[in-house]
């Protein structure tokens, strides 16, 4: 068995010299989200196909896309990979694959942070683990996965920028919004091609409400971010929502008609963006064209996957926006199988997925007390599906606008003063308090007289 060491000094098996240099570049892409990494490592894998590595590298790319078809190709390399010589580290690189193949996120993520117990330098073990507590939802482990592990690295190791802009993530997801935000700027100045912490610092400025501060950080790193990245209309997002925050509607539509849609992706990451920006404008009333017939057409060969309750929710909001019912309920049929099975997704979808999108389509059908009753049980997990913050606030802006609707003045005024503590300067968290006080009060006055 041929053994080397990858740039960080961790053995692999089966590798010439220029499969590891492939592999480090793949690997570097994934960090960045930039390029095509699958291009890149399947170059390696051609040059040393016993590269065991290089072949879980392939299977975890596809094994996060949170997409049936792509379990296929993760199922083949995993294949590709258990037949060849590996060392104990690698075999365990295998089980953690072997759970995603199964469906089981939490004992996948257990896998890993067994690798990284032992090889706490191994990159690919944290990258994936880390995006597997975002599907998760786990705010901490966002953070702790990668504390673990930092004291353990060197600014000069290749890659140490990647920890910087997880870590980053992770703080912000955990509220400690002033070192995120200084960790995450120390990530993009290591590499400015760093898209994930280009991104972790966009959600400190989404969640303090700074609106300017947030386009100008965009706008002036573009030229960082916005070329061959297959996180850009992620990002792209973000930029929009600084733009919603401000009422300023039309760029937001040219945004979502210009970099997020303009190549009609298909890729879920990208059209849960799309959903998630177009619902945010439907729950303002505003018209948005026939928009959501483009989106719901590419959502609607995916009603049936029941795969992953976050995309479920997403594709719920285009069918009800754009009246396909028969596209709503296939949502909620397969989201019934999938919640009779034992992987993850049946507790997602059980616990937070389905009444979540029963919710949606109440909402869709004018039901708006049924929509209200089904979320606020809800508020304080939903992270139980997976997400970030920013994410998820698309589900209390429904609770809001659905409490509007169905005249719960009071709770609407609640709601409000919530986020308006949280981001006092949001126009629409303002209006919302504001809209509710003057009715409640013209009510209370009219009762007087």
């Amino acid at each position: 068995m041929m053994t080397s060491v990858d740039a960080r000094g961790e053995p692999v098996s089966g590798a010439s010299d220029t499969a590891i240099t492939l592999y480090e570049k793949a690997l570097a892409q994934f960090q960045c989200y930039q390029g095509d990494p699958v291009a890149t490592i399947e170059s390696a894998i051609a040059d040393s196909p016993a590269f065991v590595m290089a072949h879980c590298l392939r299977a975890y790319l596809f094994a996060l896309a949170t997409e049936v078809e792509a379990m296929t190709e993760a199922r083949s390399s995993f294949e590709a990979a258990e037949v060849l010589n590996t060392s104990a580290r690698e075999r365990r690189h295998l089980a953690a694959i072997a759970e995603f193949l199964n469906g089981n996120w939490e004992r996948a993520i257990t896998a890993l942070e067994d690798i990284l117990i032992d090889s706490p330098r191994d990159a690919l073990a944290l990258q994936v683990v880390h995006l597997s507590d975002f599907y998760t939802g786990d705010a901490r482990s966002l953070r702790d996965h990668v504390a673990r592990v930092l004291p353990e690295w060197s600014p000069d190791d290749p890659g140490y920028h990647a920890l910087l802009g997880m870590y980053a993530f992770g703080l912000e997801e955990c509220g400690d919004y002033g070192r995120a935000e200084e960790v995450g700027r120390r990530a993009t100045e290591l590499n400015p091609q760093d898209a994930w912490a280009q991104h972790a610092v966009a959600h400190v400025m989404e969640m303090q409400g700074r609106q300017a501060d947030g386009i100008d950080w965009m706008r002036g790193r573009e030229r960082h971010w916005a070329d061959d990245s297959f996180f850009a209309i992620h990002n792209w997002w973000h930029l929009a929502l600084y733009h919603l925050d401000l009422d300023q509607i039309d760029e937001v539509l040219a945004l979502y008609d210009g970099p997020i849609r303009k190549d009609r992706s298909q890729v879920m990451l990208d059209l849960l963006d799309a959903s998630a920006l177009l619902w945010r404008l439907h729950l303002r009333g505003a018209d948005v064209g026939g928009r959501w017939k483009e989106l719901a057409d590419c959502w609607e060969p995916l009603a049936e996957d029941g795969f992953y309750a976050f995309n479920d929710a997403h594709a719920m909001m285009a069918f009800m926006a754009d009246g396909r019912d028969k596209a709503a309920e296939a949502i909620l049929t397969a989201q019934s199988k999938a919640m009779a099975g034992n992987a993850s997704n049946a507790m997602m979808t059980n616990q937070i997925g389905h009444p979540v999108c029963n919710a949606l389509r109440a909402f869709g059908r004018d039901d708006y007390a049924t929509c209200v009753d089904l979320l606020r049980p809800l508020r304080s997990r939903l992270n139980r599906f997976g997400g970030s913050h920013a994410q998820r606030d698309i589900f209390d802006l429904t609770l809001l606008e659905a409490a509007k609707r169905d005249g719960q003045l009071a709770l609407v005024r609640e709601l409000a003063n919530e986020r308006v503590e949280l981001k006092p300067s949001s126009p629409l968290n303002q209006r919302y308090r504001e809209d509710a006080a003057r009715r409640l009060a013209e009510i209370s006055g009219a009762a007087v007289v």
